[in-house]
Formats: structure tokens, C-alpha cells, sequence
């Protein structure tokens, strides 16, 4: 059967700091993947001291285009734009702009989802949980608006201008940004006598129990950690090459936490938890079962 993943994010860059091994894992296996992102991520920061100039400023909308392109080819993905603009991170108190993603209503901005939904007709959807992953105002809008297009997208009377409907069968939130996970890398580089790359970090992150238990599904994609990387790397306005994504090797990456991991919360298919496979359960379905 032809299978088909949809990720979900909110600016250029994130399709390449979260699930993006398991992108490639499934790519290699000939999965059809798909990235929809919200915004352009147009007022963004230039994270990388090394592209912090004038110019790369003024030019940022369109730099931050060049690096999704860039990245996608390099993961070997279809991506699209979903059109909206990014909210930018407000200090505390201060509003957003006008024409910020995250002021729009869910339920109106999950139209161009709903378009991409019933295009692709994705088995599988990965987005962020309530939370956003971490409290950036378009990560939770993220969310927000994924839910709601997924509701809308098998609903025959919603948006019937985008298509027939389709009912995603199974539904994940990717959780691989975890404290367990960097605690796990930090412990493993200081066992082979590396220093403690994110001793300080790892203070100021709370143990959080609850998230680590929430995790279902464990996708084993080390192999593909290389390809992450330079997708990554193509992002050089948001990429430091010189920062904590990279402070720990790659075969200590692998050896100590080889598995990218999400959170089932949707499922119209039977399925036994932990998992390691996204398609798990699907595999054995007739292609249109869920329509």
C-alpha cells in the first residue's frame, strides 16, 4: 500500500530540529512525507553569530525560504506553505502583532490544512501537544489549528471546497524535545570522559515525570541522526554549528538515546503500546479504510 506522513510545524527550521530522523527512517522506506509549515518565519532571530549581519536581516523572509528548500531536499520531502505569519516571541505583557498566526482563530486558520489533508490523505499526522512543545505562541497555535483541521477534514460539511473528507487513522505528538532524552546524552558523554555538555541546561530543566510518561512510540532512526544534521545545518540563520545541537558525537547520540519519540493520541486502527513504527497497525489496512 502507498504510505503517506504529514508533519506538522509551525516555522522553517522545526521539520528539521524535531522528528526529522524519523523523516528520513520512513523516507528511505519509500513513506510519501510531507511538511505543512504554518509561517515563514519571518520575525524570527538570526541565531548563528555567523550570519548575524545587516543584510542577512533585511533579506530574513526570504533567506529562511531558501534554507526550508535547501532542507527539504537534503531530508527528500514535499513541503508546503500553509501561508501565515509568524507571531515572533513577545516579551512578557506585550502583544502580538496584528497579523500574528497565533491571534487567528483555530477553527478558520485550519482551512489550508484541511486542503492539504484531503490532498495527501496522510495515514499518519505528527504535530505538537498543548503545551507546543515549548510555550512559543505559534507552537501552541500549532496545535491548536492541527486538532481543529483534523476534526474538520472528516467532517463532509466542513470546508467542502477542499475536497472530499479524510479521517487521519493515527495522530502523534512529537515529544522527542525531552529532559530525558538530553539527561540521557549528558550522562553518556561525562561516562566517556567528554564533560557534561548540558549540566547547566539540564538544571534549569524540571524532571518532568509526566511527560516521559506520555511517551507510546519509539522510532529506532540513529541511523539517519547524519541527516538530521545537515538539514539542520541548512537552516544557517537559525543553526549555530557551533552550539549545543552538536556538542554531543554522533555515535554517542545513537548508543546513548537511538530512537526518536511521540505520544499516540488518535488511532482508528488497533494498536499495542510501546510502538516503534508510526505505521504500526496501518500496514495491514485496506488503502481508503478510513474515509
Amino acid at each position: 500500500m502507498s504510505l503517506r506522513l504529514l508533519h506538522v510545524h509551525a516555522h522553517p527550521d522545526d521539520e528539521s530540529s524535531k522528528g526529522a530522523a524519523t523523516t528520513a527512517y520512513y523516507v528511505a522506506q519509500g513513506v510519501d512525507v510531507v511538511v505543512a509549515t504554518c509561517t515563514g518565519g519571518e520575525r524570527g532571530s538570526i541565531l548563528n553569530p555567523k550570519m548575524d549581519t545587516p543584510e542577512n536581516w533585511r533579506n530574513l523572509p526570504a533567506l529562511r525560504k531558501a534554507e526550508m528548500e535547501k532542507a527539504a531536499s537534503i531530508l527528500g520531502i514535499r513541503q508546503v506553505w500553509l501561508g501565515f505569519v509568524d507571531s515572533g516571541m513577545p516579551e512578557e505583557g506585550e502583544e502580538l502583532p496584528p497579523d500574528a498566526f497565533a491571534r487567528l482563530d483555530p477553527a478558520v486558520a485550519a482551512g489550508p490544512l484541511v486542503k492539504v489533508i484531503r490532498e495527501l490523505r496522510p495515514q499518519v499526522l505528527t504535530t505538537y501537544d498543548e503545551s507546543g512543545g515549548y510555550p512559543h505562541p505559534d507552537h501552541i497555535q500549532c496545535h491548536r489549528v492541527s486538532m481543529a483541521a483534523l476534526d474538520a477534514a472528516a467532517d463532509p460539511d466542513a470546508w467542502p471546497e477542499h475536497g472530499e473528507p479524510w479521517q487521519v487513522p493515527k495522530v502523534y505528538y512529537d515529544m522527542t524535545l525531552h529532559r530525558g532524552r538530553y539527561a540521557a546524552f549528558d550522562a553518556a558523554m561525562h561516562e566517556a570522559g567528554l564533560g557534561r555538555p548540558y549540566a547547566e541546561w539540564l538544571a534549569q530543566w524540571s524532571e518532568d515525570t509526566d511527560r516521559l510518561s506520555r511517551l507510546t512510540t519509539f522510532v529506532p532512526c540513529a541511523d539517519y541522526f547524519e541527516v538530521r544534521n545537515a538539514a539542520l545545518l541548512a537552516h544557517a540563520t537559525q543553526i549555530d554549528p557551533d552550539g549545543r545541537w552538536f556538542a554531543v558525537p554522533l555515535e554517542i547520540q545513537k548508543a546513548g538515546w537511538p530512537t526518536e519519540d511521540y505520544q499516540l493520541v488518535r488511532s482508528s486502527v488497533p494498536v499495542k503500546l510501546p510502538e516503534d513504527d508510526l505505521f504500526a497497525g496501518v500496514r495491514d489496512q485496506p488503502d481508503d479504510y478510513s474515509i
